[in-house]
């Protein structure tokens, strides 16, 4: 199954191995430093340019997006 998380992106759901909601745990020093370790080494892709809402993460890169990681999340679910 492949899932759509905004843009023009879908990803195979096997592949993904989280999806987080940017604002409960962006709160979090490990997850901060996870980020930033990650956009030095180019491994952040930017779905869209909105108000990001979740980041979706696969074992090569993070994804930014502005679709709610409950719904996505959902999505991998079904």
């Amino acid at each position: 199954m492949y899932i759509h998380i905004g843009g023009d992106i879908t990803l195979p759901s096997d592949k993904i191995i989280g999806i987080f909601d940017i604002e409960k745990t962006s709160v979090n020093k490990d997850v901060n430093d996870y980020l930033m370790k990650l956009q030095k080494q180019g491994r952040i892709y930017y779905v869209s340019y909105d108000m990001p809402k979740s980041f979706i993460v696969t074992k090569d890169y993070v994804y930014i997006s502005k679709r709610v990681g409950f719904y996505a999340e959902k999505a991998v679910r079904r």
